[in-house]
């Protein structure tokens, strides 16, 4: 069975200490990546809610080059919204931005009413590259 290893990007913010958790996890060829928000290096949030998911996508990409993946090694997505009707279309521009063309991931997208002074959080799963 293979040994979890803790993943933390070069730049971590101060929410992984707060909260006492890794940034992700790597088991095998997987990659297990927390929930990532819009946080600053200081852990606060971005005010302005595009802003915030453009953030929250930032800290996921330095997350996964941390594991070795990209965006393109993604296989499943959970977006959680604290106000899905108004934040949909912000979040789905950003998301066209990010995610490129086809095949595109697994995605959920869950309604919250608490996500620790945010609006908007992002987890994956990602395949890590076999190196050749």
């Amino acid at each position: 069975m293979p040994q979890r290893e803790a993943i933390f990007p070069a730049n971590r913010h101060a929410l992984y200490q707060v909260h006492q958790y890794s940034a992700a996890i790597r088991s095998g060829d997987l990659l297990f990546v927390s929930g990532q928000v819009g946080s600053r290096e200081d852990g606060s949030p971005e005010p302005v809610f595009a802003d915030q998911v453009r953030r929250a996508f930032a800290n996921l990409r330095a997350v996964l080059a941390a594991g070795g993946c990209t965006l393109d090694d993604v296989v499943d997505v959970t977006t959680f919204h604290t106000d899905p009707a108004s934040q949909i279309e912000t979040v789905m521009a950003v998301r066209a931005e990010e995610i490129g063309d086809p095949p595109y991931p697994n995605w959920t997208a869950v309604g919250v009413n608490w996500l620790a002074g945010f609006d908007f959080e992002i987890k994956v799963i990602a395949r890590i590259p076999v190196l050749q």
